[in-house]
């Protein structure tokens, strides 16, 4: 059966990030999509010009009337924008209990500009993170989150996750992106375990949406694997290789997407 999986996320008209983008990382990964829009985002690759927010109470409207019909077999949260939409989202998972569903804690676009007003983190960590199944801030995330420095260390990233876990998600995928070096490292946290997991750094600038392609691709691949771990590895290969295949796309001027689509074109 092919699973059917929502994103709920914000929009970019570039193709590369958002609900966009786990469009075609749901598709990519064998899954049906579906979207419930938070927020109009007028971005492309170089950055935001404008932010227009949908009101909690369509955000609601658009939940329910989906939820009301469809069977959902995961959930991807992305940009959430401000307290009330997070609060509406966090009704919904209390209303229909959806099986999987993963947070990807958008704070601030690649480009700097902040995606979350800064009043809402609190709302965001103490209402919603406790309702989800897994969590996958980068550092930065994890800082503004833990209220506490960014880590510099991979060696500190295992602690840092069960910080995170210590909030109340079932499970932490901590990336660390940020950091220099010839892998990219992040760590997988939860049940009892951490693990590592690492893959050789791409040497690209296209690397606009990374966070929402990774998410997508766990959420569509959950409800297709025995576990978090095994979606998440299968996730993380996905993103490397549409990494490492981005320089067939020409897009933008700035931060270019990766390649969703990698293995068919």
């Amino acid at each position: 059966m092919i699973p059917n999986v929502l994103s709920v996320a914000g929009t970019d008209p570039s193709g590369g990030a958002g609900i966009q983008a786990d469009l075609k990382a749901f598709s990519a990964n064998g899954a049906y999509g579906m979207s419930v829009i938070t927020a109009l985002v007028a971005q492309t690759t170089t950055g935001v010009t404008a932010v227009r927010e949908v009101e909690p109470e369509f955000v609601t409207a658009q939940l329910d009337t989906l939820l009301d019909d469809v069977r959902v077999d995961a959930v991807k949260i992305g940009m959430l924008a401000n307290a009330g939409i997070i609060r509406a989202v966090v009704a919904a998972i209390d209303r229909y209990a959806p099986r999987h569903v993963v947070l990807d804690p958008v704070m601030v676009a690649k480009s700097g500009d902040r995606l979350l007003a800064a009043e809402a983190v609190a709302v965001l960590r103490d209402e919603l993170l406790p309702r989800v199944d897994l969590i996958t801030p980068n550092l930065p995330e994890a800082a503004d989150l833990l209220g506490e420095p960014e880590t510099t260390s991979a060696d500190d990233m295992p602690a840092v996750a069960e910080r995170l876990a210590g909030l109340g998600a079932k499970q932490v995928l901590l990336k660390g992106g940020h950091l220099d070096g010839e892998s990219s490292v992040d760590v997988l946290h939860g049940g009892g375990a951490t693990d590592y997991l690492t893959s050789p750094r791409v040497a690209t600038t296209n690397d606009h949406g990374t966070g929402c392609t990774l998410s997508a691709a766990i959420a569509a691949l959950r409800p297709q694997r025995p576990d978090w771990p095994s979606a998440v590895r299968e996730a993380k290969q996905y993103l490397t290789t549409a990494l490492r295949e981005s320089h067939r796309l020409e897009v933008g001027h700035g931060h270019g997407p990766v390649h969703h689509f990698h293995q068919w074109w």
